[in-house]
């Protein structure tokens, strides 16, 4: 008889001054990984810049757990470049992604195992049902969020998805196919198909410390989100552009016959100076959106790499597991 080979799950947890949040979790994955004893665990986490002690507390961790792994970069590269090196790196022939707050629950893992065995798929999504514990103002821009994307890409997201997924190797390879520098990997999941169910779950708060995603910077980021994964915006403006030629057109014709018949068309200045003010100010907002696409296209003809490793445990000269 063959001896059975143990399948490998690599956990890549993006860190950002998490040192509150880091002991709780490990303890939390070791005792997963404990009753999930039929599978090979691998803990990669990358330190994206921390100020704090998270990167000394990452070794601390390796020292008495070889399956521990860090990623520390030299400097706060992103959520998305964090994920980017995760998935670069792990060789894992399963692959999960997830927070190192916890609201990405451990206990979910054997249940994402057993679907994605079970059901031959080669991924198993989460999404939150909920979002219990969020402030009202964020909840309704997140909705909103997620409305417009639906109406104006191909590219479905549903509402609460998180990307925390179990994704096999094939998954997991065609995502580090796309090398875009823009990332955007919650539209990534979709664009690349495969065969992919979900899992629903309650929301979970912070196990501790607070949340590093600012307003401006969810904003920033779902505006990148929409220009990475649609050309609506800019149909827009040529829409808006066109009606207010057509207008201007219907005004001219209007002042001329004015005149011809009243001889007053020189009246009305205040009513001109808003119509020009309101015409200018869509115009610099037009301008603007196809500055951010513009601005997309200037960053990745630099061709600079998504992140710099400052220090790591992690032979990064190998080849990445196909």
């Amino acid at each position: 008889m063959g001896v059975s080979i143990m399948d490998k799950i690599s956990l890549i947890i993006p860190c950002y001054n998490e040192e509150e949040s880091i002991p709780i979790l490990y303890n939390e994955l070791d005792r997963i990984s404990n009753i999930m004893n039929y599978v090979e665990f691998g803990f990669c986490f990358i330190d994206d810049g921390s100020t704090d002690n998270t990167l000394t507390l990452l070794k601390k961790l390796n020292s008495n757990d070889s399956r521990v792994k860090y990623i520390s970069f030299s400097r706060n590269f992103g959520k998305e470049s964090a994920m980017y090196a995760g998935l670069s790196y792990v060789d894992g022939d399963y692959v999960a992604i997830l927070d190192a707050d916890m609201q990405d629950p451990p206990s979910l893992l054997p249940k994402l195992y057993q679907t994605i065995k079970q059901g031959d798929y080669n991924s198993v999504a989460t999404r939150r049902i909920t979002r219990a514990g969020e402030p009202r103002f964020r909840t309704i821009c997140a909705k909103v969020f997620y409305k417009i994307m639906r109406k104006i890409s191909k590219t479905n997201i549903v509402d609460g998805s998180r990307d925390f997924r179990l994704m096999d190797r094939k998954f997991v390879n065609s995502i580090l196919s796309l090398k875009e520098f823009n990332r955007f990997t919650k539209g990534m999941y979709n664009w690349v198909g495969f065969k992919t169910t979900c899992i629903e779950y309650e929301n979970v708060k912070r196990c501790a410390g607070k949340t590093k995603w600012s307003f401006i910077g969810l904003l920033t980021y779902s505006l990148e989100g929409i220009i990475s994964y649609s050309t609506v915006p800019l149909i827009i403006t040529s829409l808006i552009g066109l009606f207010f030629f057509i207008l201007s057109l219907f005004f001219i014709i209007f002042i001329i016959f004015r005149q011809m018949i009243y001889h007053n068309s020189a009246n009305g200045w205040a009513s001109m100076t808003c119509i020009i003010l309101l015409i200018g100010g869509i115009q610099l907002f037009s301008i603007g959106i196809i500055g951010q696409y513009l601005s997309q296209i200037y960053l990745e003809i630099k061709g600079r790499p998504h992140f710099i490793i400052n220090e790591t445990n992690v032979n990064v000269d190998k080849n990445v597991k196909k």
